[in-house]
């Protein structure tokens, strides 16, 4: 087998499934399938968890389950209000005079 990143094989993992899968299953089950030794596993499931975490293919939800984004549809999917509230101090207009004013440069 050619070489697989470990988010192209948990990917793999996962639409070969229907229920969603505990993040620890899902670690066994690529580090069975790379032939991760105990130590290797240990050392890079930081890095791997932080993978699924930016690759937008994968969901995140409750109790550290996860499962691709796909089988879910847009509608579905809750943001938590006090996270978003987080964003209000964002001033659209504010924003928006910092680039309309021109900017002088002085070369000399």
């Amino acid at each position: 087998m050619a070489r697989n990143s470990l988010t192209n094989i948990a990917y793999e993992n996962l639409k070969n499934k229907t229920e969603v899968v505990a993040f620890n299953i899902l670690w066994k089950e690529v580090c069975s399938e790379i032939g991760f030794t105990e130590d290797m596993a240990k050392r890079k499931i930081a890095s791997f968890y932080n993978a699924l975490m930016l690759d937008s293919r994968f969901i995140s939800l409750e109790k550290n389950n996860w499962d691709l984004r796909e089988r879910y549809a847009e509608d579905t999917l809750k943001i938590d209000p006090e996270l978003a509230d987080d964003y209000d101090d964002y001033d659209q207009e504010a924003y928006a005079e910092d680039y309309d004013t021109p900017i002088e440069i002085d070369i000399d």
